[in-house]
């Protein structure tokens, strides 16, 4: 998939790198609770500062702001040094962020603390994706789809478990605790990563030997546009994902159905995310990406019709099996399309787009509640957004797509 041939190192599709694989998935759904943590806590901290919905909302886009950063520092250092330093440094801020949140006073030193549990999960995601996508060949979509469903893992299970600490010890104690479980679970598991593949020198037989395909523009206009692209499907993912649990309280059913719908958005995504590895696998990377867009445009257009206690239930279950393939196709492109020793700061760069859009569509949903009093205007806004995502997907599949796919590399 990403142009290169010859021998492989003999590390790459083995036993070591499926362990590697697991260990990373477990990684994941640790390390990536901070980009779920502070949907269910939202409400909580509202009530507690008395502020508005969008002032509310600042947190989470700081949180998505450091985990955009991480993904580009530390892509760019898993480059240089391997995945292990980037681990450790996740390590150390998610554990001090979270304890800072938990003691923060105002809403700016919570916005401060949630910087450094953004940046701190941003380990977890990219920088992890992109190290393991050098373990594997054969079956790289698929490994990187399971790398990325430990993010979605996370959404299955930190959400229910922190709305119970949240309603019985507060949300101050909750964070705390979340920090504490942080640093004694990834430490032990970040002993695996000590290996690494000598994959990113100009003089590797991957380095060497890479192509790059020919579709009419630069590699640079190519990567500018796939971070637009990356920005638009975000800020339209953002609407369910940032408010579902704030929407259901607005309309009666309580937060504790809202991160019930949130839980079973993110198992059922873990669902999509899978299969979008079969399916990159398969036909690559851009056709994964066009199909999770047009599908999730299409749950973003029936949150907009519905908005009965059952009706949500089932849409959020669709939404997650809709759009889990996006994000992790974008890992597969970078992979076909640029040379293996820019993957970690390519990836990194791509998913900090990603997550800015992330960020503004958290912020944006909010602030568009607070003007029109309803979220029937923001799903609209997610729709417009969608829609120059899938028209980015489609000029590229137009362009033209990566040659000869021999055992996928």
């Amino acid at each position: 998939m990403d142009g290169y041939a010859g021998r492989r190192p003999s590390l790459v599709d083995s036993r070591y790198a499926w362990l590697r694989l697991g260990v990373a998935l477990v990684l994941g759904t640790v390390g990536s609770v901070g980009m779920w943590s502070y949907v269910v806590a939202l409400p909580a901290v509202q009530m507690h500062f008395a502020v508005t919905r969008a002032e509310a909302s600042v947190p989470y886009t700081m949180a998505m702001v450091g985990f955009a950063v991480g993904n580009l520092i530390l892509g760019r250092l898993a480059d240089r040094f391997g995945i292990l330093a980037p681990i450790l440094l996740s390590i150390v801020s998610l554990g001090l962020g979270y304890v800072g949140a938990g003691f923060a006073p105002t809403m700016w030193l919570l916005c401060a603390a949630h910087i450094l549990i953004g940046f701190g999960s941003a380990a977890s995601f990219g920088p992890l994706i992109a190290d393991l996508s050098h373990w594997f060949e054969k079956r790289r979509g698929i490994a990187i789809a399971i790398a990325a469903s430990g993010n979605y893992v996370a959404g299955a299970i930190w959400p229910p478990v922190l709305q119970h600490f949240i309603a019985s010890d507060g949300w101050r104690a909750t964070h705390i605790g979340v920090g504490i479980v942080c640093v004694a679970a990834m430490l032990p598991l970040s002993l695996v990563f000590r290996r690494r593949l000598d994959v990113h020198g100009a003089g590797s037989l991957q380095a060497r030997s890479f192509v790059p395909p020919d579709i009419g523009v630069s590699q640079n206009t190519l990567f500018v546009l796939l971070c637009i692209a990356g920005i638009a499907c975000c800020v339209a993912m953002a609407m369910p994902q940032v408010h579902i649990v704030a929407y259901c309280g607005d309309l009666g059913y309580g937060v504790a159905r809202g991160a019930e719908m949130l839980s079973l958005m993110l198992a059922f995504g873990i669902v999509s995310r899978i299969g979008s590895g079969f399916i990159a696998d398969r036909f690559g990377g851009v056709v994964t990406l066009l199909i999770g867009s047009v599908m999730q445009g299409l749950a973003l257009f029936l949150y907009f019709l519905f908005d009965g206690l059952t009706s949500l239930y089932i849409i959020s279950i669709l939404f997650g099996l809709f759009q889990g393939g996006i994000v992790p196709s974008y890992a597969v492109i970078i992979r076909e399309y640029f040379p293996p020793q820019e993957a970690g700061a390519r990836v990194g760069t791509l998913i900090m787009a990603t997550v800015f859009g992330m960020a503004l569509g958290g912020w944006m949903s909010g602030w568009i509640f607070d003007l029109t009093g309803s979220y029937r205007a923001a799903f609209l806004n997610g729709l417009a957004w969608n829609l120059l995502n899938l028209s980015i997907a489609f000029w590229l599949l137009r362009a033209g797509r990566p040659g000869a796919r021999t055992a996928v590399a």
